[in-house]
């Protein structure tokens, strides 16, 4: 007798490689593997954000990583729904890019709380790990300098990380017209439950201290800010999501 199982939900994820990134007067992405970063929205994103004082954008080649760098605050992949919500549906997502938010205050105090990791790029960076660039990817540095004693504080990097947020959604709202055949990579994922066999749960610890130490989930887009909750807010209660949810971005660490 076959084993019975039950398909509760499918996510189909498509990467688009993206091999030259460069500057150009809008930020842009095409799906033949081109994208252009901007400076133009700097000022719109600082004027909306009243703990930021500045934001500086910079594109770091493979290899270009001898360099000074603030601390690490995220390293962020460019993720999209195309179809259905987090967990479930389609998403478009890129390879051969990351975005890397890193954070100061306008004294040189570095966003941190247990410790910091300003310093050489190459030195701080752990390539080739999951969640992080490898040898040949690009990295959109985005930099912010908050107000005096904003890094400790959870308004400051939650501005910071919004800020951020919205750079990013440009690309995604471009992602979204991306024709899903000609993407490079497609894997399919799917939620099974088989009835009388044993239930697997996986008890993940996130951080609820409060600034960096924080933790947002079920944002709109994948490893996105807006419309994502605080587990600070949510009373650092445990929280169910499911390894379609997990592995479409819903978490987002905030430090």
């Amino acid at each position: 007798m076959a084993e019975e199982v039950k398909d509760l939900r499918r996510l189909v994820i498509k990467a688009f490689h993206m091999n030259d990134v460069e500057w150009g007067e809008h930020n842009d992405i095409t799906v033949d593997g081109n994208m252009t970063v901007s400076k133009e929205m700097i000022d719109q994103l600082v004027a909306q954000e009243e703990h930021i004082e500045k934001i500086d954008i910079q594109i770091i080649k493979p290899g270009d990583h001898d360099r000074w760098t603030n601390t690490i605050m995220d390293i962020i992949p460019i993720s999209t729904k195309v179809l259905g919500k987090l967990g479930e549906g389609i998403t478009h997502t890129i390879t051969g890019v990351y975005v890397m938010l890193t954070g100061v205050d306008v004294n040189g105090k570095q966003c941190h709380e247990f410790g910091s990791s300003e310093g050489n790029l190459k030195d701080q960076l752990y390539l080739n790990r999951a969640g992080t660039p490898g040898d040949d990817d690009y990295i959109i540095s985005f930099d912010v300098t908050l107000a005096a004693g904003m890094g400790q504080e959870r308004p400051g990097p939650t501005a910071a990380h919004r800020a951020c947020d919205k750079f990013i959604q440009t690309y995604r709202d471009k992602m979204k017209k991306f024709k899903g055949e000609k993407c490079t990579e497609r894997h399919e994922y799917h939620d099974v439950v088989r009835p009388g066999k044993k239930r697997v749960l996986i008890v993940k610890q996130v951080a609820g201290q409060g600034a960096m130490y924080d933790t947002h989930l079920f944002s709109k887009e994948p490893s996105g800010v807006e419309g994502g909750r605080s587990i600070i807010d949510m009373g650092n209660m445990p929280i169910l999501v499911t390894p379609n949810e997990y592995r479409d971005g819903i978490i987002r660490s905030m430090q």
